[in-house]
């Protein structure tokens, strides 16, 4: 409960978005806030958990305990699926450790209730490959899409360098993040699908320039404009965490939970998709909250 009430105290405090134009009367605006979710997703990002010393701001040991909070509070709240937005580990001085890590932190989050997604980051695939890291974390593909509540979420792979190459094996820098022409051909088939409305899942931030935005963010940007479905796009890899609106879609890049120590420096998220559309994003410690009508 004491997770709850900071987030809430935040919410207070630094104001939540209603990006809808006109205010809804009192009425309507208590129906939405009382309506029971279609769907309930738990989010979190950027954990770069790893056996090191503190390093800065970051604090990689205490990761674990804090994604047991988020885990629990995912338990108590029912969630459907956790996205877990990448950056899940960081580098060791070996593979094996490497992996280790991986198998370590993932079966912390594996308490956490629902199905779970994992979005690459340029940690994730630092010294692992993408089929290494894939396997350990149990899921198929890099980019897919999985329907809930009616809703259309489409996790997007931007860890392939300039030329096409997958990141793996320190083969890349972590600026240059693209999204191929082969992966495009798909999100743009992905989208003439949708029906009621889409939200995408990426790791590196598509409504910013590099070093922390894609380089071809403007095209997929496009891309997502002219479907006239999507209405958000979830995004980790900056720490701080950003909110901007981009011609009608809202840009929502979380605070990363690797950040600062002790718990009240934990970060992490519970995203309510409405009746009619609504999202209402519920943040935790330092992770703002959000409401888009």
């Amino acid at each position: 409960m004491a997770t709850r009430l900071l987030g809430r105290r935040a919410f207070l405090e630094r104001g939540c978005l209603f990006l809808a134009g006109a205010t809804l009367p009192f009425g309507q605006s208590r129906a939405a806030e009382e309506a029971a979710p279609l769907v309930r997703i738990g989010l979190l990002t950027d954990l770069h958990h790893a056996d090191r010393p503190p390093s800065g701001s970051r604090y990689y040991r205490e990761t674990l305990s804090k994604c047991t909070e988020a885990a629990a509070h995912f338990r108590r709240e029912k969630v459907d699926h956790v996205v877990e937005l990448g950056d899940l580990i960081d580098s060791a001085d070996s593979l094996e450790t490497e992996k280790g890590y991986l198998r370590r932190i993932r079966r912390e989050l594996a308490t956490a209730p629902g199905t779970h997604h994992f979005v690459l980051g340029n940690h994730c695939v630092s010294a692992l490959t993408k089929p290494e890291f894939l396997e350990i974390v149990g899921q198929e593909r890099s980019y897919y899409s999985f329907e809930a509540g009616g809703y259309r979420f489409v996790v997007l792979d931007a860890c392939f360098r300039g030329d096409g190459e997958p990141y793996g094996r320190q083969n890349f820098t972590w600026t240059d993040a693209n999204i191929p022409a082969e992966e495009i051909d798909w999100l743009r088939s992905e989208l003439k699908s949708v029906g009621i409305g889409a939200v995408v899942l990426v790791h590196q931030r598509l409504d910013a320039e590099p070093p922390y935005g894609i380089k071809n963010a403007a095209e997929v940007r496009k891309l997502l404009e002219d479907s006239g479905r999507v209405l958000a796009v979830l995004q980790g890899h900056y720490h701080p965490g950003d909110y901007r609106e981009v011609k009608g879609i809202h840009y929502c890049t979380l605070s990363a939970m690797i950040e600062g120590s002790g718990p009240e420096n934990n970060a992490y998220a519970v995203m309510d998709v409405l009746p009619g559309g609504a999202i209402r994003i519920a943040g935790f410690r330092r992770q703002r909250d959000y409401e888009w009508r």
